[in-house]
């Protein structure tokens, strides 16, 4: 078992990293620090994989067998209102989705695992840029991460507010949605506001198709399906008695399908053509997946549940949850390699129960064994 003495280190390593937070691939701070860890630790450590992404190699007897361990680093773009003694140092910038547990989790069970190398085989611990714009992962691979290195399986955790502390849940097939952005650009005629009747504005004709929009999920989706479409930016070039001939509408879809993507794809392309032709003006409109379902294998799914069983009892982890409609760009990583990609619950109460990307979130130190010792029991199950 993980030792008192490896929980006051994660620790040490959480709260740093929650000090220094950085945004995306720019993680001049932090992707040296863990490489620094790991080869501290006596582990083969390549860097700048996917820009900044870090990749530990654990080795021990002759086995062929690998597995990989995935932790996203990045931060959010979150002003902290926490009022903690490890609070955010940068300004405007914050870890409100717990990359820094993850982090401190997957180098804690490095550190275990290379003091005691009960297992046969390959460890490969992964640390990825850029996940909340979802690019990291992607890169990390367009880099070579399973052309340079031989990773059998990949696995990854998300931890949860308002799960309880340390319960698992996961599920065989998809577990999160795809995210797909769109953008909506309207040409119309612009004029003075006391004379509407001499153009089209463009900000009518986009209201229109805004709240036609919402009636994709309601009404064009089969009720067993789930998906979402919001609207999350609507600029124009109206001002202060103009009326605007030129607008610009944003945002994006979530879906747990490809067929539910598709479907919305389709009926938005035809409100935003038909609302437009109706009124007369053109319009561009694009529509790009950006990142696909999180899609668990099987047998993975089913060794990481046994594992968490083991642990804390099979009353304690979900092994078939409801899928969740956010999006995670393990999913890429699940496109080319088996794995399972695992929620544990951070906790019920204050800031452990905030939910993620807000500013008064906190990732709980109590789940850092927890998780730690999850991943070595991991390896141990996949590399006997």
């Amino acid at each position: 078992m993980l030792t008192q003495s490896l929980d006051t280190q994660m620790r040490e390593w959480r709260h740093d990293f929650h000090q220094h937070p950085e945004l995306n691939f720019d993680l001049k701070y932090t992707s040296p620090k863990v490489a620094e860890l790991l080869k501290n630790l006596g582990l083969e450590t390549h860097e700048g994989i996917g820009h900044s992404g870090v990749v530990g190699i654990l080795k021990n007897g002759t086995g062929k067998k690998s597995i990989g361990i995935r932790a996203d680093m990045d931060a959010l773009p979150v002003q902290e209102t926490n009022d903690l003694t490890y609070k955010s140092k940068n300004e405007g910038k914050m870890h409100a989705c717990g990359h820094d547990g993850h982090m401190s989790m997957a180098l804690g069970a490095a550190k275990f695992l290379s003091e005691n190398k009960n297992f046969d085989g390959t460890i490969y611990f992964i640390f990825q840029p850029d996940e909340e714009k979802t690019q990291g992962a992607q890169a990390m691979i367009d880099d070579g991460l399973f052309s340079k290195f031989s990773i059998d399986e990949v696995y990854a955790f998300h931890n949860m507010p308002g799960m309880d502390l340390g319960t698992f849940a996961t599920r065989p097939g998809t577990i999160t949605a795809s995210e797909s952005i769109f953008k909506i650009e309207l040409w119309g005629q612009g004029g003075h506001s006391a004379l509407p009747h001499m153009g089209v504005d463009t900000i009518t004709v986009g209201t229109q198709i805004i709240t036609s929009l919402q009636s994709i999920v309601s009404r064009k989706l089969n009720p067993a399906m789930n998906g979402v479409v919001s609207v999350t930016d609507f600029k124009s070039n109206g001002n202060e008695n103009v009326l605007p001939g030129h607008s610009v509408i944003t945002g994006d879809t979530r879906a747990l399908s490809p067929e539910a993507n598709k479907i919305i794809e389709a009926s938005m392309k035809d409100i935003v053509q038909g609302v437009a032709a109706a009124h007369g003006i053109k319009v561009d409109f694009s529509y790009e997946t950006r990142t696909n379902m999180t899609i668990n294998t099987q047998e993975q799914t089913l060794v990481a549940a046994e594992v968490a069983s083991k642990m804390v009892g099979a009353k304690n982890v979900d092994a078939n949850c409801e899928p969740k409609l956010f999006s995670e760009d393990f999913s890429q990583m699940l496109m080319v390699k088996p794995g399972c990609f695992i929620l544990i619950g951070n906790g019920l109460d204050g800031s452990h129960a905030q939910s993620l990307h807000s500013s008064n979130y906190n990732f709980n130190d109590e789940l850092l064994v927890i998780g730690s010792t999850f991943w070595t029991e991991l390896v141990k199950k996949r590399l006997s």
